[in-house]
């Protein structure tokens, strides 16, 4: 491991500079025994204090600044779906088949306990995520997302995102798709095989968004109640809700 110099000359200065204040100390008062017995002291001391900042008071920092990062992070996931996430999981949820078998797990109440959510969440995992799309339903995915491209582009930019890898593949499989759907210049002649191509695409980030939706609003019941009220009525599950999803 390389020292840069003016670390090397540093401690060159503060053990010369001690050095100098123990030779004045014994000229002074001629006393080698005392100094020879705080030294000894002041050394058995420095594994106390290492011990003390290593493995304590760095490790409650380390903690403190992961919390901080944590909520940087749920701050970004909480504008993703304010922004896009809330209307592209009900874009999804319209054309879902299956939808009713999972509904009512995904009608989430202030009452809920983590054992519910987690319940939820394997049943999402369980969930068959085959979508009924045609080439205008793509057509209008596409639209929406081109209007929030640039919104993706800042988040994706945001090197707060890595440290959560599941909102990262629910980024980056979205962009895929708008990549995908980019590339699709005629919507109205599109073969039947690249619908299902791109259709399998769309399956993908329902997946993803649906699971990363749901810890999202555990983390809003747990640690913001006033925004988890506001999630749950305009919850894209939930009939009775203003984001109602066709039938």
């Amino acid at each position: 491991m390389k020292i840069s110099k003016w670390k090397l000359w540093t401690a060159v200065i503060f053990l010369a500079l001690s050095t100098l204040f123990y030779v004045i100390h014994f000229l002074i008062f001629r006393d080698l025994h005392h100094i020879i017995l705080y030294l000894i002291g002041d050394l058995a001391f420095v594994f106390i204090q290492v011990l003390l900042v290593t493995l304590i008071l760095e490790q409650l920092l380390e903690k403190r600044e992961i919390k901080k990062r944590i909520e940087k992070l749920n701050m970004v996931i909480g504008v993703f779906f304010s922004e896009m996430g809330v209307d592209l999981l009900k874009r999804f949820a319209e054309h879902d088949p299956q939808l009713d078998f999972i509904r009512n797990e995904l009608i989430i109440t202030k009452e809920w306990t983590p054992k519910q959510f987690n319940k939820a969440k394997n049943k999402i995992k369980a969930h068959d995520f085959s979508l009924s799309f045609n080439a205008e339903d793509l057509k209008i995915v596409y639209i929406d997302l081109k209007t929030r491209i640039d919104f993706l582009l800042q988040i994706l930019e945001n090197p707060t995102v890595l440290e959560h890898e599941s909102f990262t593949d629910l980024l980056q499989a979205t962009f895929h798709l708008y990549e995908e759907l980019r590339h699709r210049p005629d919507f109205e002649s599109l073969p039947e095989s690249d619908i299902k191509h791109l259709q399998g695409d769309c399956e993908r980030v329902y997946s993803i968004i649906m699971l990363e939706w749901v810890s999202y609003i555990q983390h809003l019941l747990t640690n913001y109640p006033y925004l988890f009220s506001l999630a749950i009525r305009t919850n894209p599950f939930d009939k009775s809700c203003c984001a109602i999803v066709k039938d």
